[in-house]
């Protein structure tokens, strides 16, 4: 039976992480289990899946947490109970938090020998170099589980890196592909929220509707498969049943595809290098009728641009570009700013880090905290300051 943390398990990925565990009881054992604030769902999953440890937010949801479970469950508080999730004695760390929050928990596991399988794709937007020489450095597997990087995991599996010419990162395109320049500005956080696709949490769902997603996942992409940029391409999929393709030096395409459902890169994941016998429908190509494909816009959507010049910029760049995209989301779901300014914050950000660190190189953890808070700051009055909507 292979243990499993889960860290950030009310959220959207955890929570269909949990499902999949649920639909194979003999498979798995949940033995730790990390939250924030949502103590009412934390613990029901406590009552359900019986894990020795969980870590929430504050000692107020601890409290809470307490008079809700009892005191037969070690509860963690603060940065401090995420560590001590994240090293509980597992075979497999999932980590599915969201945002910057996940880079120091998941280091945590991987140097405490843990796998990890990983929905946090800000971990490797921040910090792929330092995370990647820790994975080899601990001998540890590290599991795609973003749809699309798991997509190329999959198609990558038997090949030989030297074979492969090129990573083809599949886009839905979001609520907003048809939708003019114009358009877009008016959009509303209701419609933002509205993927037409897939079921995710708010901040995903607005990157989603950007592009950043997809910047964010070139970035993950170039570190997870130790791929140049220059040979991560993306191209628009509305229909969603693509999930990724890998190109090789014969010309050849291998492409993984399926229903979009996160339960199926989550299984993949949970259950490598085995496949999990899940209750979900089958994908009937002739009912799907056709699959379309074309490039992406990359005036309605400068995010694109955004990843290629922070690669291309220093190594905290990424995690400069990451922290700014945080703030900016934040404040357009206060109804703060439009949705185009959410990338010309991200933009003037990267571009006044850019002026005084090109060419930096990250030596530790410290470095990549440090690039974030002066992200942040900068990002957050960018944020009340007037900014110009693209035309």
């Amino acid at each position: 039976m292979k243990r499993v943390v889960i860290l950030g398990s009310t959220g959207s990925v955890g929570e269909q992480t949990l499902e999949v565990i649920a639909s194979a009881p003999n498979r798995f054992e949940v033995v730790a289990l990390a939250a924030g604030r949502n103590v009412e769902k934390l613990a029901s999953q406590v009552e359900r899946f019986h894990p020795m440890r969980v870590s929430v937010a504050s000692e107020t949801e601890a409290e809470a947490l307490r008079a809700r479970i009892g005191n037969d469950v070690c509860i963690g508080v603060g940065e401090a109970g995420l560590d001590e999730v994240a090293k509980a004695p597992a075979d497999l760390v999932v980590a599915a938090l969201v945002g910057a929050v996940g880079l120091r928990p998941t280091l945590a596991a991987i140097e405490a020998g843990r796998d990890v399988a990983l929905a946090n794709k800000e971990v490797m937007v921040m910090a792929g170099a330092l995370v990647l020489r820790a994975v080899q450095k601990h001998g540890v597997t590290l599991l795609p589980v973003d749809s699309e990087h798991s997509a190329i995991f999959q198609a990558l599996s038997g090949q030989r890196a030297q074979d492969v010419a090129r990573l083809v990162l599949t886009c839905s395109g979001g609520p907003f592909r048809t939708w003019d320049a114009a358009r877009i500005v008016e959009a509303s956080v209701e419609e933002a929220l509205a993927h037409p696709n897939w079921d995710m949490g708010a901040k995903i769902s607005i990157d989603s509707a950007t592009l950043m997603n997809k910047a964010l996942e070139i970035v993950e992409a170039r570190w997870l498969f130790d791929v140049p940029p220059e040979r991560i391409d993306v191209v628009i999929h509305p229909q969603s049943i693509v999930h990724s393709l890998v190109e090789f030096v014969d010309r050849s395409v291998l492409a993984q595809l399926g229903l979009p459902d996160m339960r199926v890169p989550i299984a993949v994941a949970l259950a490598h290098p085995e496949r999990l016998d899940l209750d979900l429908p089958s994908l009937d190509l002739a009912s799907v009728g056709q699959l379309d494909f074309e490039e992406p816009d990359r005036k309605r959507f400068p995010a694109l641009d955004l990843a290629a010049r922070a690669l291309a910029g220093s190594e905290a760049a990424p995690a400069v570009l990451n922290a700014a995209n945080e703030v900016a989301v934040a404040a357009f779901l206060e109804g703060r700013i439009s949705l185009p300014r959410i990338c010309e914050i991200n933009g003037r950000v990267l571009e006044a880090h850019l002026a005084d660190h090109a060419g930096a190189v990250v030596e530790c953890v410290g470095d990549v905290l440090e690039a974030d808070a002066w992200a942040r700051a900068l990002a957050s009055e960018f944020a009340c300051l007037p900014g110009k909507d693209p035309a």
